[in-house]
């Protein structure tokens, strides 16, 4: 598949996941990508820079128009830390970390955000402070959303290869048998 199809399949899905939730300014996106899935291949077997790069490149045009943050989930060998803007680290109130992220142990998504944000912290944990997210691959996001976290579904099923699962959160329901709730906010 080509690069410049690639970029447009994660484009189109961060459109409409940032639509479908309702996504404002100053909002955390969370995103997990396995480049290798992204290629056909298992995770964590065949990571590339340059299908990552296509796909922080769609995803992040898409958030930098709608000031809504980047977070880019490393994988399992720097346990799911995550790369930020200093200023999304700040406003979230994370502790930042000290690594760099990179295609063996960060994966190739977290290096090229590292490589790529203005001014690129990575933290432990976002404290579920994320509003929605996309899964590329299978890398497990849903930590990171704010309860309670609600699957998207959306037209792209896909980004290359890789199966696309994408989620953004409602807020908790509270109340009981005699309590009315703001349909808008389901």
């Amino acid at each position: 598949m080509e690069l410049s199809e690639i970029r447009e399949q994660a484009a189109c899905a961060a459109e409409q996941v940032c639509n479908a939730a309702g996504l404002r300014a100053g909002d955390l996106f969370v995103v997990g990508c396995s480049s290798s899935e992204v290629e056909g291949e298992a995770i964590g077997s065949h990571s590339s820079i340059e299908t990552a790069e296509a796909v922080f490149e769609g995803i992040y045009g898409v958030l930098r128009a709608r000031n809504v943050y980047l977070a880019a989930q490393c994988c399992e060998h720097l346990n799911r830390a995550l790369v930020v803007e200093r200023a999304a680290c700040e406003r979230f109130a994370l502790d930042e970390v000290n690594v760099i992220p990179q295609p063996k142990a960060g994966g190739s998504f977290a290096t090229t955000a590292y490589k790529r944000l203005a001014d690129p912290v990575a933290v432990e944990t976002l404290r579920q402070s994320a509003s929605a997210g996309m899964d590329v691959g299978g890398t497990l996001i849903g930590m990171h959303i704010k309860p309670v976290v609600v699957p998207l579904r959306i037209d792209v099923k896909h980004i290359g290869k890789a199966v696309l699962l994408c989620a953004r959160r409602r807020p908790k329901f509270v109340g009981g048998s005699r309590a009315v709730y703001n349909d808008a906010l389901l």
